[in-house]
């Protein structure tokens, strides 16, 4: 029996994806098209991990260059400058998702495990009124599989009683390197790997 569900985010409980593609655009106009589309190719394939993980990557394994932590940070200021007010619009929650969270927040332990920045997602979440129907709220720079472990660990949860909710497959990794069952949703290349949600109105947990 479920008791407890951790979901991801962006692409899940907010259609933000867009929004942040275009951020990571504006962040880096300055190079050539050819680089920011690889980045923008390694964005969309990779919706579970961070802006620091994604500008890290920019740098070191497209631009062949070495980057330090505070320029890093300096790059991911900046993309939240770009993303945090704008994503903290009503019009781009996922409608499905979040009838489900309203009609079943007292019924399981819902927590929310990103890869977008902790600070921008509990502020997000707070103008967006998300925050009451969670027990935690996290994100980077801890990585996913981290943030799902010690939620296990903090909440003293059972694994088979633990699902994570993910549309990428770095939230199938996260899930499977903590032994607990993996729902894919909004994402078809995921159908194949578990058990995948259509519709939050006919799902079966």
């Amino acid at each position: 029996m479920i008791k407890n569900i951790i979901f991801d985010f962006d692409g899940v409980i907010l259609d933000s994806v867009p929004v942040k593609t275009e951020a990571f655009i504006k962040l880096f106009q300055d190079y050539e098209k050819q680089y920011i589309d690889k980045l923008v190719e390694y964005h969309l394939k990779n919706g579970g991990k961070s802006r620091y993980l994604k500008i890290q990557y920019f740098f070191e394994d497209i631009l062949g260059q070495s980057i330090k932590e505070n320029t890093i940070n300096e790059f991911a200021i900046k993309y939240s400058q770009l993303t945090k007010e704008e994503l903290s619009n009503k019009k781009y929650l996922i409608t499905d998702t979040i009838e489900f969270i309203k009609l079943n927040y007292t019924k399981y332990n819902l927590h929310i495990a990103s890869g977008a920045d902790k600070k921008d997602l509990k502020y997000i979440c707070d103008n967006l009124d998300l925050t009451k129907y969670f027990l935690s709220i996290n994100g980077s720079p801890t990585v996913k599989s981290e943030i799902v472990r010690e939620i296990l660990k903090n909440y003293d949860y059972k694994r088979e009683e633990t699902i994570l909710i993910g549309d990428s497959i770095n939230d199938y990794e996260a899930a499977k390197y903590n032994r607990i069952e993996f729902y894919g949703y909004k994402n078809e290349n995921l159908v194949k790997l578990n058990k995948y949600i259509k519709s939050f109105k006919s799902i079966k947990i």
